[in-house]
C-alpha cells in the first residue's frame, strides 16, 4: 500500500486506533501508535522500527523505547482487539485455527532464539518460534493473540531470561499449552468458537485433546499416523478385589483377550472398514489454482484412555489427495457422531486461513520484520501487527468475497489422472 491509499484510509484509521486509546496513560506515548502502524501500513521495504521512524521523521531510539519500555497496557490492546472482533464479527460459526510461526534471527540475544526446527526455511536453524491463534469466518480472517514459544534452554537459564527482559514467571510450556492459554484469554474475551483446527504437532498431544473435550470444545485435528485406536468397543473388566481389608478395588481395565488398539495407518489399509469401503470425492473449496479435491473414508472409533478406553465415540477422517495418492492426511474430531463430513472436512481443511494470515502479515505488515532484544518490544510488536492486520483485513473485506462451502463430486469413484481438470 502506498501513501496515497493511507491518506485515503486515514480517517478510518483514526477512528480505529482511537479504539484503543485508554489503553495509554500518557498522549505522548499514544501518539506513536499511530505512526507504527502506518509503518506497518506502508509500502517500506522493510517495516522494522529504524525505517518506520526515518519515514515519519521522529528519533529511531524514541520507536524503540515505545516498543521495549515506555508505560503501556498491551495486553489491554491485545484484549479490546479481540472484543472487537466478537462486537463485529462474533459468531458461533466462528472457526479458531492454532499455529506457530518461526523466523530467522543472528546471534544469541533474540528472546527465545537457540537453533530449532524453523518452518519459514524448512530446516533446523537459529530463529525464534511464536504460537498463534487465528479467527476465521468464511472468508474473512484475522489474528487474535500469539506468544512466544520459550525453549527449556532459556526457561533454565533465569539470568540470560532477566537480561532478555523474560518475566520469573514465564518458563517453558509445550507448544499446546501456550495454545490453550490463548484459546483461555480468547474465551474470557466473549469469542466463541464453533470448531478448533490444528495440524499435526498440536493433534499428536493426547492431553491437548483431552483438554478441549473437557472445555465441550468441537475440533477435528490431523493427527499422526500412529495414533491408535479401535472400530468396536473392546470389553472391560474389574481386577480381583484385594482380600485385604480397607483396599479399594483398582478402577476397570480392557479385557486380556481385546486385540490392542491399531494404528490409524494400519486400520487404513487392513481393516475391513475401510478396505471395503469406497473413496468419496469431494471438493473443499475453491484456491487459487483451480478446485482443492480430496477423497475421503471415514468411521467412528474409540481412542485408549490409559489402562482403559474411553466411552467417547471420535471421528476418524482419512484423506487422500487423488492427484498424489501418497498424500494421505488422518483427522480426528470430538464431534457428535451426526455430524456430516462435509461440515467436518470443511473445518479440517480450514487451516489455510492461519497461513494466509501469516504470508499476509509477513508480506504486508512485517511481522517477520521485529529486531530487538527485549521480550516486551517482541510481545508488542505482535500485538500492535494483529491491530495492523485486522485494519487491513476490514478494508480489505469490502471488496467482498464468497462464501465457502464443501460439495461431494458426482463423479466421486471416476479416476482423475494428472491432465485432467479439475473444475466447479
Amino acid at each position: 500500500m502506498d501513501g496515497t491509499w493511507i491518506r485515503q484510509m486515514k480517517p478510518a484509521l483514526t477512528r480505529y486506533l482511537n479504539r484503543f486509546s485508554d489503553c495509554f496513560s500518557r498522549k505522548d506515548t499514544r501518539a506513536h501508535m499511530p505512526t507504527y502502524v502506518e509503518g506497518q501500513l506502508s509500502n517500506l521495504d522493510r517495516k522494522s522500527v529504524e525505517p518506520i521512524a526515518l519515514a515519519a521523521g521522529v528519533p529511531v531510539r524514541t520507536l524503540q523505547e515505545f516498543l521495549a519500555q515506555y508505560a503501556w497496557d498491551e495486553d489491554a490492546v491485545r484484549d479490546r482487539l479481540q472484543q472487537m472482533v466478537v462486537k463485529e464479527r462474533g459468531s458461533k460459526q466462528a472457526i479458531g485455527v492454532f499455529d506457530e510461526t518461526s523466523d530467522v534471527k543472528k546471534g544469541i540475544k533474540t528472546p527465545g532464539v537457540q537453533r530449532q526446527w524453523c518452518g519459514k526455511v524448512g530446516k533446523t536453524d537459529n530463529c525464534i518460534v511464536t504460537v498463534h491463534l487465528a479467527f476465521a469466518q468464511e472468508d474473512f480472517h484475522c489474528l487474535l493473540d500469539g506468544e512466544l514459544f520459550l525453549p527449556e534452554s532459556w526457561s533454565e537459564d533465569r539470568p540470560r531470561c532477566r537480561n532478555a527482559g523474560i518475566p520469573d514467571e514465564m518458563v517453558y510450556r509445550p507448544k499446546w499449552k501456550i495454545a490453550l492459554e490463548l484459546y483461555d484469554r480468547a474465551i474470557a474475551n466473549g469469542l466463541e468458537f464453533e470448531w478448533l483446527t490444528f495440524d499435526e504437532g498440536y493433534g499428536a498431544k493426547g492431553p491437548f485433546l483431552l483438554e478441549l473435550d473437557k472445555k465441550d470444545q468441537l475440533f477435528i485435528g490431523e493427527v499422526p499416523t500412529t495414533m491408535t485406536g479401535w472400530l468396536k468397543k473392546p470389553k472391560v473388566e474389574l481386577p480381583p478385589k484385594d482380600p485385604r481389608p480397607g483396599r479399594p478395588q483398582k478402577g476397570v481395565k480392557i479385557a486380556k483377550d481385546n486385540p490392542k488398539a491399531q494404528p490409524f495407518k494400519k486400520l487404513l489399509h487392513e481393516s475391513p472398514k475401510f478396505t471395503n469401503q469406497q473413496w468419496e470425492r469431494y471438493r473443499v473449496k475453491d484456491g487459487d489454482k483451480g478446485p482443492m479435491v480430496w477423497e475421503v473414508k471415514h468411521s467412528m472409533i474409540y481412542r485408549p484412555d490409559g489402562k482403559t478406553v474411553s466411552s467417547k465415540r471420535w471421528h476418524l477422517l482419512i484423506a487422500r489427495n487423488p492427484l498424489k495418492p501418497e498424500e494421505v492426511k488422518y483427522f480426528l474430531s470430538n464431534a457428535p457422531a451426526t455430524t456430516s463430513v462435509q461440515k467436518l472436512l470443511l473445518v479440517a481443511f480450514s487451516r489455510w486461513h492461519v497461513e494466509r494470515c501469516f504470508q499476509d502479515q509477513k508480506q504486508d505488515i512485517g511481522l517477520d520484520a521485529w529486531e530487538g532484544r527485549k521480550y516486551l518490544g517482541l510481545k508488542r510488536h505482535l500485538i500492535l501487527s494483529s491491530v495492523s492486520y485486522l485494519f487491513l483485513t476490514m478494508m480489505r473485506e469490502r471488496l467482498g468475497g464468497k462464501k465457502i462451502r464443501v460439495h461431494r463430486l458426482s463423479n466421486s469413484r471416476r479416476r482423475v489422472g494428472i491432465g485432467a481438470e479439475l473444475v466447479a
